[in-house]
Parts: structure tokens; C-alpha cells; sequence
């Protein structure tokens, strides 16, 4: 079942049905209709930025790719992105659920830097992602991003490797452009929600409105996953983000779940965990994806002492069995 909606000019077909891991094709293109960006441009966009978030902003160039938090005065995340430049500006590339919070608060500092902040409104974001996802790029692009150069840019199009458990490639461009190479690509197109179901397998945090404001860049695995760097100046939130990793504070770190639901999952769950005859609140749900099937995905704050021998359930559905699923880092601190 596919399902018809109209970005600009023609209609683009979207599956329909919600599959899990294991059941989506080699190679698929997702809509990322719930992404965008907030661009930061201007004279002093690096200096403006690099006093604002967690990432080395110098370390920013034309093709590279930096992953960050940027947090409020007490270290609490408003918003997790990717970091790239494109047609000079740096671009925050994150959920969009997570840009209102942010960006107020960016350009409440702003007004003192010679800097302009925006939500990037006239970009579109797809995703190409699978074995021959590379091969297939080579067939519309002259050059295509790598790991050693994870952002380049074709003609109007930018496009960002994202390394993982299988290649992701994103295509930024106006909705217009991007419809001509969906076409020539011609593979199943997914709605956002499978983006959601590959972010929770490979651990990268998905904030929502409701999450912005609650958490330590180390609750949600930054540190884990390159998001923070402890050799750059001050920033906002430092001393909290320092604290946490040098004297051992931080108690909660970032899951992802699995089960098998014979309900929808409900927004305002949470996961519980068996102590004894008893069961009491585990942690906080992030961000789920539920498949057809009835599989269940999860990425959730949870205790960082929870371990495979852990009983852990939704609350909603107390016959829930859940099983914690390997991530691809390690948060071992060495």
C-alpha cells in the first residue's frame, strides 16, 4: 500500500506499511519530512557557535561532519544535530521537534554577535540508505561523500554520509530538486518514521518537545558518539557537562529496546523495572517505532546499572517482555 502526498510540483509515493529491521529491502530511500535545520551565517558564525554548543566548532570545514548538543546554562539538552556547512552557513541538521526551544535560545545570545539565525523552511531532507545506496548515487552525482569527507556538495545538492550499521547517505536540497533524483533513483520511499527506527538502532538520541530541557549531553550518549568535546574554550552548560564526566555524577545513559506490543504504544508511557514482587519506574521513553507485526522499538533513558538480567516492561502493558539491544559504541569510559 503506498500512500500519494505532494511535496512541490509532482506526488511522491510513500510506503504505507511499517516494517521492522529485518524486514526492509537492500537499499530504500526514507522521507525525512520531520527534519530540518537552523542555519547560522555571518562574520563571526564560528566564534557565535563555538561558545554555544558541545562540538570543537573549529574543527568545522566544507566536507566535514560533526555531531553536538546544545544545551542550556545548566547542561541540560535542548537539542541533539549533525553539523555542516553549506553555501558557507552552518546548518544544525536535527528533528524539527527539537528547533523551537533551540533556536530561541540561540538567538536571544545572538543579538550581541555579528551572526544571522534561521530555520533552514526552503530545504527538504531525504535519506538514501543500504548496500548499493553508493552505486546508486554514482548514477546522479559527479562525486559522493565518504568517511573520510562525509559532506560534499553536487551542483545544489549536499550530500552527507553518516556512518553506521549499514550506509546512510542524506540529500539536502529544495523539495524541487530532489523529487527529479527520488525519480531517477526509483527505489521504495518510507516515511519518516523508519528514519526514527534506524536512528534508535544505532543509538543517536531523538529529542521531542517534551524531552528538550530534561537531560545531560551524557545521559543521551554524547560522549559516546563524538558529540562533545572536553579540550575546547567554555561554553554554555560546561561546567555541568565537565562535572559529569570527570567526577563520576552522570547515573543515566541512553538505551535502545525491543518488544513485542499487542497495543499501541501510548505517548505518555514509561518502562518499569522488577525489584522483587514489585515493579517500579525504570526510565523515560524517548522516541518508540511500532511495526506492523506489533515489534517494538525503544529509545529510552534508563538507569545506567541496567543490564541483561534487568525485567524491564511498559507500564501500559504489564505483560511486556523487553529485551535491551546492542548498540554499536561503547560507553565504557576508558
Amino acid at each position: 500500500m503506498l500512500i500519494t502526498v505532494k511535496l512541490s510540483l509532482m506526488p511522491i509515493n510513500l510506503e504505507a506499511n511499517l516494517p521492522t529491521l529485518e524486514q526492509l529491502p537492500n537499499t530504500y530511500l526514507v522521507s525525512l519530512s520531520h527534519y530540518s535545520a537552523i542555519s547560522i551565517c555571518g562574520e563571526e558564525q564560528s566564534k557565535y557557535l563555538q561558545g554555544q554548543v558541545t562540538c570543537d566548532v573549529t574543527m568545522s570545514t566544507e566536507h566535514s561532519l560533526l555531531v553536538g548538543a546544545h544545551c542550556n546554562a545548566k547542561g541540560k539538552v535542548f537539542s541533539v544535530f549533525r553539523l555542516i556547512s553549506r553555501n558557507a552557513a552552518h546548518l544544525l541538521i536535527q528533528p524539527k521537534a527539537s528547533i523551537e526551544s533551540s533556536i530561541a535560545e540561540l538567538k536571544k545570545f545572538g543579538v550581541f554577535a555579528k551572526v544571522e539565525i534561521s530555520e533552514t523552511n526552503d530545504l527538504g531532507f531525504f535519506a538514501l540508505v543500504g548496500e548499493d545506496a553508493a552505486r546508486l548515487l554514482q548514477n546522479s552525482f559527479s562525486r559522493i561523500p565518504d568517511s573520510l569527507n562525509p559532506v560534499v556538495q553536487s551542483d545544489s545538492t549536499t550530500l552527507v554520509y553518516i556512518a553506521g550499521k549499514q550506509a546512510r547517505y542524506l540529500l539536502i536540497d529544495t523539495t524541487a530538486t530532489l523529487e527529479s533524483v527520488l525519480l531517477d533513483i526509483n527505489l521504495p520511499i518510507y516515511n519518516s518514521a523508519v528514519w526514527d527506527l534506524l536512528e534508535i538502532s544505532e543509538g543517536f538520541v531523538q529529542l521531542s518537545n517534551e524531552s528538550s530541557g530534561e537531560y545531560v549531553p551524557q545521559m543521551l550518549n554524547l560522549q559516546a558518539v563524538n558529540g562533545i568535546s572536553f579540550t575546547k574554550g567554555c561554553y554554555l552548560g560546561q561546567e555541568t557537562v565537565a562535572r559529569m564526566q570527570y567526577l563520576g555524577k552522570n547515573k543515566k545513559a541512553l538505551f535502545s529496546l525491543s518488544s513485542t506490543l499487542k497495543e499501541p504504544i501510548k505517548s505518555d508511557d514509561i518502562i518499569e523495572k522488577q525489584l522483587g514482587e514489585n515493579w517500579r519506574k525504570a526510565g523515560d521513553i524517548l522516541c518508540t517505532y511500532q511495526a506492523d507485526d506489533g515489534t517494538c522499538y525503544f529509545q529510552a533513558v534508563l538507569g545506567n546499572d541496567v543490564d541483561n538480567s534487568t525485567q524491564l516492561r511498559v507500564k501500559s502493558q504489564p505483560e511486556s517482555i523487553m529485551q535491551i539491544e546492542a548498540l554499536p559504541y561503547s560507553l565504557t569510559v576508558e
